[in-house]
């Protein structure tokens, strides 16, 4: 497995805020969670290419923003604020040697922060960033291969993973406030301490779900749940509107 990361702008208090009020982000500290956070991915197995820092783009830590990358294809995003639209030619040049890729156009924006792929359903969520002709589009793009792709209105927060995550086989963790559970029916479900808002992103990599300190009432509710859980610490990209998703584009070779 791979995973494409990219180094912390050095301008990232300048990133777009959507939901947060500025809080101005340790550099220092955003980059020791940022190195751990690879540190993390290889020891999991993964192959980590680390990217160079942009000091012109403040948000281009958030690689995940720019692809989906399935077994078959890589699909290039259209970012759904323009000042991110530059971070999509280092990401297309990373991705070149592993897959053929297609890109997201004009009028469509989409973010990868709402793209949830399980199985051979893609949940993407209609957000600030994310547009039904970049949903229509992607759907075009998947068809081929099999998938179906759900459309899911989001509501209270950035992306739809800022609500909605995949922490196992079939199990999705939730915050409730954000998104309609009961499009999940059906599938196991573990709901996100009420006190924990920001709780419900995880990233799951094989048997292991890489998790936040930050939200200890959630995380005993994923190990009650047997889950194996391997903590990570990006508080600080936090203040961003970043999550552990959104710091990675893993994939297998």
């Amino acid at each position: 497995m791979i995973a494409i990361t990219r180094k912390v702008s050095p301008s990232i208090n300048q990133c777009e805020l959507t939901y947060l009020e500025r809080d101005p982000i340790n550099l220092e500290i955003a980059n020791d969670q940022h190195e751990n956070y690879e540190k993390a991915l290889r020891s999991l197995g993964l192959k980590v290419i680390s990217l160079p820092p942009a000091p012109d783009l403040p948000d281009s830590v958030f690689v995940e923003d720019i692809a989906l990358v399935l077994d078959e294809i890589a699909i290039i995003t259209r970012p759904g604020v323009v000042s991110r639209r530059k971070e999509v030619a280092d990401i297309k040049n990373a991705l070149k040697p592993y897959r053929e890729l297609v890109s997201i156009q004009a009028p469509g924006t989409l973010d990868g922060g709402d793209i949830l792929a399980a199985g051979d359903t893609i949940y993407v969520g209609v957000s600030s960033r994310s547009n039904q002709e970049g949903i229509q589009q992607l759907q075009e793009f998947v068809n081929p291969f099999g998938y179906h792709v759900e459309a899911i209105s989001v509501n209270g927060c950035l992306h739809l993973k800022s609500a909605v995550t995949l922490v196992g086989e079939n199990i999705f963790l939730i915050n409730p406030e954000w998104i309609d559970k009961e499009i999940f029916k059906g599938y196991r479900i573990i709901e996100i301490d009420e006190k924990e808002k920001n709780a419900a992103n995880a990233l799951l990599i094989d048997q292991t779900v890489i998790y936040q300190p930050s939200f200890p009432e959630t995380a005993e509710k994923l190990a009650d749940a047997g889950l194996n859980l391997k903590m990570v610490d990006s508080s600080e990209l936090g203040k961003a509107e970043g999550a552990l998703t959104c710091c990675s584009l893993i994939f297998r070779s």
